[in-house]
């Protein structure tokens, strides 16, 4: 009896006090951080291959699908067997160059080489891609506030991002339809060729669009160090550009 006594006066006080004691809780597992899944290679037998515009554009027949993939210019034969490293998809694309529409085409990154590491995609930027003419071409520079030769822009990039220049030139290369968007290429004579500076890269989506050989007038938003994806990196890039074709006998000025 009194030890029924005893152990009763124990629990209450430890109940007075507020101490209870529970089964020891297990502690909830740990989730393991998701790993990102690495994208997988775009593979399969060339059935289609032709060149436009700086690009290859490739038909694959991959099992019982056919998928078009482009990429930047490359030597691709029919009946190949090649890899590509995903890119943007588009839907609905048309290439005015090719004058063909595209339900849905992938703008890969670059070739998958056989070993399976991807080859790195070359840049189609103000470098790599710079058009290169034999003829001499010289123009004055346009008379505006804002007004940069080619050669300038490349020197001044580090102050201009953002900013609206207007340049006077030649154009030596016109690309429409490629990433909704008609890319320019103008020339005024200045910048280095090796360098890759005496060619300034413009896109618009304002109508008219110029033509090989105008010279114009091209006013727009300045960008540097610009990357699209897909290979589009460029050191200077204009965009939202407009152009002002010239008259007929300021082109031929010499």
């Amino acid at each position: 009896m009194k030890r029924f006594i005893v152990c009763l006066l124990v629990s209450l006080c430890l109940t007075t006090a507020g101490i209870s004691f529970a089964a020891p809780k297990k502690a909830a597992p740990s989730k393991s951080a998701a790993q990102p899944q690495a994208p997988a290679a775009i593979t399969g037998k060339v059935v289609q291959t032709m060149n436009s515009g700086g690009y290859t554009y490739v038909q694959l027949e991959s099992g019982k699908e056919k998928i078009w993939v482009a990429v930047t210019e490359a030597k691709i034969t029919k009946g190949q067997v090649v890899s590509f490293k995903p890119g943007a998809v588009m839907e609905d694309f048309e290439s005015k160059t090719l004058k063909r529409k595209f339900d849905r085409i992938v703008f890969s990154d670059g070739l998958v080489t056989p070993g399976g590491a991807a080859a790195e995609a070359k840049p189609t930027g103000s470098k790599d891609k710079a058009v290169k003419t034999k003829e001499k071409i010289k123009v004055e520079k346009a008379e505006a506030a804002n007004a940069y030769t080619v050669e300038d822009l490349f020197k001044n990039k580090a102050t201009l991002q953002h900013k609206n220049v207007t340049v006077k030139g030649k154009v030596v290369k016109v690309s429409p339809g490629i990433m909704q968007r008609t890319w320019v290429h103008i020339q005024d004579g200045t910048g280095d060729a090796k360098k890759g500076t005496h060619n300034l890269v413009t896109t618009s989506t304002a109508e008219p669009i110029p033509v090989v050989g105008d010279m114009v007038t091209m006013t727009g938003t300045f960008f540097k160090d610009k990357d699209f994806g897909s290979g589009y990196k460029y050191d200077i890039i204009v965009e939202n550009a407009i152009y002002k074709k010239e008259a007929q006998k300021e082109q031929q000025k010499k």
